[in-house]
């Protein structure tokens, strides 16, 4: 069972959405939340496995939510369901740590598939999102591919669990690393693929790795 946090300050529609999720078998909301603030409380309290949050609220914006809760638990997932589509509210949740973007048009049983996509490791961008976000790293195609060239194989091993969504420890435990030498080989990474930051690394990763590189 997926569990889930709504942060949206519209009563009508947050209500609305949790009715709908409920007739999914596997998700179950277990906490609804009017602006950010509330969000990080209640995040403290109950430890959900998603949360869908809105970007504007008053109090404490969606952004600013975002940010406080990856930091304190990076394990917990967040997906911004919004009406907003601005590059600016885009990057800036996603550099927060979101780890997808759907605008509130998406219908229900889409929010559920990206939910389950979130909740696996994986990153969901909605169809007229995507564009804006990879138009922002789009390398040329000669320069991209001689910088795949210069990543070692186990820095695109690095690169590949960035694309999954997943933190420095995680990626540590994974490739039985130290914290210290993932952070070297992200800061290597950013470097030759002149990416601006891990945000920027897992949504390469996620558009170019799904092909075998050199």
């Amino acid at each position: 069972m997926i569990r889930l946090l709504l942060v949206d300050d519209q009563a009508l529609f947050r209500q609305g959405l949790a009715a709908l999720l409920a007739l999914q078998e596997d998700l179950e909301v277990v906490g609804q939340a009017n602006h950010g603030q509330e969000a990080i409380n209640l995040t403290d309290q109950l430890q959900p496995d998603v949360i869908l949050m809105d970007v504007r609220m008053p109090v404490c914006d969606g952004v600013t939510a975002t940010r406080a809760i990856h930091q304190r638990y990076p394990w917990i997932r967040i997906l911004v369901l919004t009406t907003f589509d601005e590059d600016e509210y885009i990057w800036q949740s996603l550099q927060a740590g979101a780890l997808g973007y759907l605008l509130k048009s998406t219908p229900a049983r889409q929010v559920a598939a990206a939910i389950r996509t979130l909740h696996q490791g994986h990153s969901q961008l909605g169809p007229t999102i995507a564009p804006k976000v990879f138009a922002q790293i789009q390398l040329p195609t000669a320069k991209k591919e001689k910088a795949a060239y210069r990543l070692s194989e186990r820095e695109l091993e690095v690169l590949q669990l960035l694309g999954q969504g997943k933190s420095n420890r995680e990626i540590a435990r994974t490739l039985h690393l130290s914290d210290g030498t993932v952070r070297n080989y992200i800061t290597h990474i950013l470097c030759e693929l002149e990416l601006r930051d891990r945000t920027q690394a897992a949504l390469w990763a996620q558009k170019h790795l799904d092909k075998p590189q050199p």
